[in-house]
């Protein structure tokens, strides 16, 4: 049976295609998938890189839950350092993004300029010199002694304060989230507003009745984002205060990274990465479920 001539040119588009993906293909299988797969094996096993993995079954899993109480301390830190952070990140960001969304002149500077800790926020170079600022002999430090207020201990070294540094370091990387509401406070229908003011509404009763449900989506997708990433967060812990002062400030994957690399129990580490994974999954599924609740779809309201 011959091809047609339409036949053979998606044939040849076809192959086409997947000749040009065949890097990404291979980029995925090689540094995503066998990664992925080996993990959940050597989540089984005890293994510590020098030595032949020797397969346990769930032992790691159950010294992680039953006998491992810096695990749950680290599990504790995270879930308070992401319930912290993602609200105040996201009220900064809408904040923001409600003051940008104006007409003036060098507004593009403006948003380049509130955009930019998110780039460089992350970062070893801008961890380090968070810490500087609330070391022993940092700004904080020197302007609290400007107005009178000694302390002996500084905020990175206080355990009711250092998580509080973390904190406001992730609050600071506000950007991308203020980015996406930017964009969506600008498909705000302004006709909305006007009928809002023909019928006599203020300003406060203009955002909690037009823009926060018209928002709501957006709020969604930003609060499944940071979320993730919030569980995901390590440099700041590592750089600011390597996990101290007394565990205070042990993020999960700092933990993860100790086990890994500095007591070399890989095993247990993929373990607890595994353990971390179902954690946001059931998180995420979570918010997912509530949106049914709190989330508004104009294209819904429609049908």
């Amino acid at each position: 049976m011959r091809l047609s001539g339409h036949s053979k040119k998606n044939s040849k588009e076809n192959i086409t295609g997947y000749i040009l993906i065949l890097p990404w293909l291979f980029g995925f299988l090689l540094l995503y998938l066998v990664p992925m797969f080996s993990s959940v094996y050597y989540s089984f096993t005890n293994y510590n890189l020098l030595n032949e993995p020797r397969f346990i079954g769930l032992d790691n899993y159950k010294r992680m839950f039953f006998n491992d109480p810096t695990f749950w301390k680290s599990l504790g830190v995270t879930i308070y350092y992401v319930f912290a952070l993602v609200p105040l990140r996201l009220i900064f960001a809408l904040f923001i993004a409600m003051l940008l969304n104006t007409k003036m002149k060098f507004m593009g500077v403006y948003r380049a300029a509130y955009y930019i800790p998110s780039i460089v926020g992350g970062s070893v170079a801008v961890s380090i010199v968070w810490r500087q600022i609330f070391g022993n002999k940092g700004v904080i430090m020197s302007l609290l002694e400007l107005i009178g207020i000694h302390q002996e201990v500084s905020f990175i070294g206080n355990p009711s304060t250092a998580i509080w540094t973390i904190i406001l370091l992730g609050v600071w990387q506000f950007g991308s989230s203020m980015l996406i509401f930017l964009a969506a406070l600008k498909q705000i229908s302004e006709s909305l507003y006007e009928s809002a003011m023909i019928d006599g509404a203020n300003g406060w009763q203009k955002f909690t009745r037009i823009t926060l449900p018209m928002l709501t989506p957006i709020i969604f997708f930003n609060l499944v984002l940071q979320t993730i990433n919030g569980f995901r967060a390590f440099t700041e812990s590592f750089i600011v205060t390597q996990g101290g002062p007394l565990d205070s400030t042990l993020l999960y994957v700092l933990y993860l990274y100790r086990r890994a690399f500095t007591y070399f129990d890989m095993g247990y580490s993929c373990a607890l990465a595994w353990v971390l994974v179902g954690i946001i999954a059931l998180l995420t599924l979570l918010i997912f479920k509530s949106q049914t609740v709190w989330v508004y779809y104009e294209s819904k309201e429609e049908r």
